[in-house]
């Protein structure tokens, strides 16, 4: 029987129920069974969850693990993503997946829960080479010095300059930087706009909450310890942080008028924020240039390093990784499976196929950015080709290079209600229900405690 990826597939009951049957059917068999018989017996099912179907990058990887583990391995992809609490209801009932696609940003609660395996036998099985990974990446998913996943992408961050604003505001796209914050808010004053009490053109936008820690970063601070047991959201460092972006934000009449104005922006549409100049600046995970390529590929805009105060790149590394829940029920096959999606050969087929598709769609490719440095290097030296306009090709190039500037809040038991924590505090600095002193220090108290709460 040939191996097929089943994309709607039942519940993981069922799947368990069919092992089951399998297995009693193998051992009912006489021991002289005809050929045909005996492949069918070693039938095996992997039951993937949050991974779902996909798109085409994600298409072309199952197809190239489909071959690496095997033709008498059927592939259970329902769709759907990972939901925290779906899973330990599915862990609770003692069903599990044996493979799973999860944030990053998740693995600490759910190794300090015990609620995946750790990767040791793994990685020694299979022959995982963990030097092919990012090392930011890597030590996103380690948990008290043992490894719990194996990272996919990296989505670093970079500034957007939209050139025709900073222009006409007397600003130069190519010296832009994160560098000064002197300078930074002289550049978001000149690029802002406010017209009757509104605003119609955002100047900088930090892009607070979500990349706070990028901007505590700018210190070379961390807002949590390295072994994740120690949360540091009160340090001097995060509230200069806020009260610094909090003022970026304030120079626009307050975040009731910036977020009313940046609401009615479409950065997926053709009359995007760049080319209505709705914008001056803003920082932007690596994917926006292959969606602006696409919908504005002859507007004028200039990629820039998000600087810490010495001038240095840095970069916040975010996005999924695999994991094998504890529970498994074939745990080995995951494991081919993970090593199988994060090698050099599943990223340069997903990068080659996805170059086709784009020219024959008449579309952009910008590249894939993972979290297998070696992939990378493939992918772009021998893959990619540049699109032809300055502006993109120039971003590839800086995008290529400033994955090698990343890092990534550590693991911790508390995770999930770490990061809760520090976005609820910005949020309250934002609509003025607490100065940044007092949403940090509450943060604090709060994220000491789920870490504290939650630690083995």
């Amino acid at each position: 029987m040939s191996g097929r990826v089943r994309k709607g597939a039942p519940a993981l009951v069922v799947a368990a129920l069919s092992v089951v049957v399998v297995a009693s059917i193998a051992s009912a068999k006489p021991a002289a069974e005809p050929a045909s018989e005996a492949g069918a017996a070693q039938q095996r099912t992997l039951n993937i969850y949050g991974y779902g179907p996909g798109d085409d990058v994600a298409q072309t990887r199952t197809a190239h693990n489909q071959r690496v583990v095997g033709p008498n391995v059927e592939i259970e992809n329902p769709r759907g993503g990972f939901n925290t609490q779906a899973f330990l209801a599915m862990l609770a009932s003692g069903s599990v997946p044996d493979v799973m696609w999860v944030s990053r940003g998740l693995i600490g609660s759910l190794a300090a829960r015990g609620a995946l395996q750790p990767l040791t036998s793994c990685i020694r099985k299979e022959r995982v080479n963990l030097k092919q990974y990012r090392g930011a990446a890597l030590r996103e998913v380690t948990y008290k010095n043992r490894v719990y996943a194996l990272p996919a992408f990296t989505n670093q961050i970079t500034i957007v300059v939209n050139d025709d604003v900073a222009r006409q505001s007397g600003v130069n796209p190519n010296r832009f930087n994160t560098t000064s914050w002197r300078k930074l808010r002289q550049w978001n004053k000149k690029m802002l706009r406010v017209e009757g009490g509104r605003v119609t053109r955002i100047g900088f936008d930090p892009k607070i909450p979500e990349f706070f820690p990028l901007w505590v970063k700018w210190f070379g601070a961390e807002l949590i310890s390295r072994d994740g047991l120690k949360a540091k959201l009160n340090s001097r460092q995060a509230i200069a942080a806020l009260s610094y972006t909090y003022s970026l934000i304030q120079d626009h009449g307050g975040w009731d008028r910036f977020k009313a104005f940046r609401d009615t922006h479409n950065w997926f549409g053709r009359n995007n924020p760049i080319v209505a100049d709705q914008i001056g600046a803003t920082p932007f995970e690596s994917f926006i240039y292959n969606v602006l390529a696409n919908n504005s590929p002859n507007e004028e805009l200039t990629a820039r390093f998000f600087t810490n105060r010495r001038g240095g790149p840095i970069t916040l590394f975010a996005g999924n990784g695999w994991a094998i829940p504890r529970g498994a029920k074939d745990p080995d096959l995951a494991c081919k499976w993970m090593k199988a999606d994060t090698s050099v050969e599943a990223w340069v087929a997903a990068a080659r196929n996805r170059l086709n598709l784009r020219r024959r769609q008449g579309e952009a490719f910008t590249g894939l950015y993972t979290a297998n440095k070696r992939a990378d290097v493939k992918v772009f030296e021998d893959i990619y080709q540049p699109l032809g306009k300055r502006q993109f090709d120039d971003a590839v190039k800086l995008l290529v290079r400033a994955a090698d500037f990343g890092f990534a809040l550590p693991p911790s038991p508390g995770s999930d209600e770490f990061r809760q924590a520090y976005i609820d505090a910005v949020n309250r600095v934002l609509t003025g229900r607490q100065s940044p002193r007092q949403a940090l220090n509450q943060a604090q108290r709060e994220a000491q405690a789920a870490i504290n709460r939650n630690r083995r």
